[in-house]
């Protein structure tokens, strides 16, 4: 008995009830998102880690033109239902604009009336312009229009332009963007002689030290990573590293965007050589990069949460828009990224962005030769569910569980393990496993399977196995040779 003590002589029938047994099959692995960003008001404290349920939560935190709270509104399109956390950052470095952001001619006056479809960080703002309106009318009304709430930036309207400013410091506010007629058949009323550009400036980028200092110990499977700085990057993929290794053994991966030309995105790539690490090349977007991210990561949080070995292919990451046709990437182009360590998207029907292949930027090994052995991140999140359900099993059935070699004859009821035990148990989570199409090939892991006692530690066993994990359907070469 666990509970009944063994000098007890008071009579008479004594009952424990034990729950050990009780839960079959395969642990599952709880999806949880965790996003930094930066506040624009709000009443959440710096630095404090809140889970967030609302939009209208992640408003009153952080502000409602905040960039964090443009993230979860976005991510939560893409998964409503996963646990979510967020924490506002310090900010650092400077704000970036841009004086002409939205630019008028001097000779501009309207000569019909007609609506300016105008797009700010993906955002749509619609101006109405009358007849007569001259370039100082219409910038001004821009101006307070954007200064309504709702952007990203502030505008202050001069001589006829308009000055868009980031709501927040930092290199994040470079990929804020101005664009006119992004819709097939919007146009620019006569006589409105209007050019756009994105903001530029910004330099610097919170310490995603005081992130990961927020996150403590609690185990977040997908961690959005909007700041792409080396030293930020290098400071998260270290962290992400030890919760991957076998002590902590709470591993996740960190989603990225890069917003650039292809070269761009080449280079950023080929910079990095990170397995716990999936960067969307988001082209030249209208979108920023930080908001790619965290649809990236919800999307990839969700999908994998439901089958870890299942490939991301065709996942539609809503509410995201993608480049102007003419500028979109060819299939040679997209295939090229591939290489360089670039997760890659394709537009569907109706401008539906899709992710294509979901790779990680691990690419050589500690040799430098290539090595693609975590290529998709389907590998480690297959690797993370397989080590947790085996812990999990092990913990639940022998947790306090005594030693013995091989052919000791226990009495039954004795809480003891063998390492033949517990070699039967991991054959029975690998099959487990194998009826949930994550692993293969049972005969081969049961003959590779090695269980024995420490010759050291006579209370440790050590176990070596090589599970096959099943692959991902990616690609069908066929050949049609035909007769007449």
């Amino acid at each position: 008995m666990s509970q009944i003590p063994a000098n007890l002589r008071v009579p008479l029938v004594y009952i424990e009830i034990d729950n050990t047994g009780a839960s079959q099959g395969l642990a599952e692995l709880q999806q949880r998102i965790f996003i930094p960003g930066l506040a624009t008001g709000g009443g959440g404290a710096i630095g404090e880690p809140y889970r967030v349920t609302s939009d209208e939560q992640a408003i009153e935190l952080w502000g409602a033109d905040s960039m964090l709270a443009a993230m979860v509104k976005m991510a939560r399109k893409a998964d409503p239902y996963t646990e979510m956390w967020g924490v506002a950052l310090p900010p650092a470095g400077s704000v970036a604009s841009e004086e002409n952001a939205i630019s008028f001619d001097d000779v501009t006056v309207a000569s019909e009336s007609g609506v300016l479809h105008l797009m700010v960080a993906g955002g749509p703002l619609d101006y109405v312009v009358d007849i007569g309106d001259t370039d100082s009318d219409i910038a001004a009304g821009i101006a307070a229009q954007i200064n309504t709430g709702g952007y990203p930036v502030t505008a202050e309207a001069t001589d006829g332009d308009v000055t868009l400013t980031c709501q927040w410091a930092g290199e994040t506010g470079n990929d804020i963007d101005v664009l006119l007629n992004y819709y097939p058949g919007q146009q620019t009323p006569s006589g409105v002689n209007i050019s756009t550009k994105g903001l530029s400036g910004g330099a610097g980028n919170p310490d995603i030290s005081d992130a990961i200092a927020a996150m403590g110990d609690l185990w977040f499977t997908a961690i959005v990573m909007p700041f792409t700085d080396t030293a930020n990057m290098n400071t998260l993929r270290d962290e992400l590293l030890e919760r991957w290794g076998p002590v902590k053994m709470i591993e996740g991966i960190a989603y990225c965007a890069y917003r650039g030309t292809l070269a761009e995105a080449a280079t950023f790539g080929n910079a990095r050589n990170d397995f716990l690490y999936t960067t969307m090349a988001t082209n030249i977007s209208p979108q920023p990069a930080y908001l790619w991210a965290a649809s990236y990561a919800a999307a990839g949080a969700r999908e994998l949460g439901v089958d870890p070995a299942r490939p991301l292919q065709f996942v539609t990451l809503p509410g995201i828009l993608p480049a102007n046709t003419s500028a979109r990437w060819e299939l040679n182009e997209r295939n090229l990224l591939l290489y360089d360590g670039m997760a890659t998207h394709t537009v569907g029907g109706g401008d539906v962005v899709q992710i294509e292949r979901e790779i990680s930027m691990y690419q050589t090994n500690a040799t430098g030769a290539p090595d693609d052995s975590y290529l998709d991140i389907t590998t480690p999140a297959t690797l993370g569910f397989v080590r947790h359900a085996t812990k999990v099993r092990i913990q639940r059935d022998y947790p306090r569980h005594k030693l013995a070699d091989d052919g000791t004859e226990f009495a039954p009821g004795q809480p003891v393990v063998t390492p033949e035990i517990i070699r039967d148990t991991l054959l029975d989570v690998f099959k487990q496993l194998e009826a949930r199409a994550l692993v293969e090939n049972f005969d081969q892991y049961k003959n590779d399977l090695i269980v024995e006692r420490d010759g050291s530690d006579r209370n440790a066993v050590n176990v070596i196995s090589h599970p096959d994990l099943v692959n991902q359907f990616r690609k069908l070469a066929m050949a049609i040779q035909f007769k007449l």
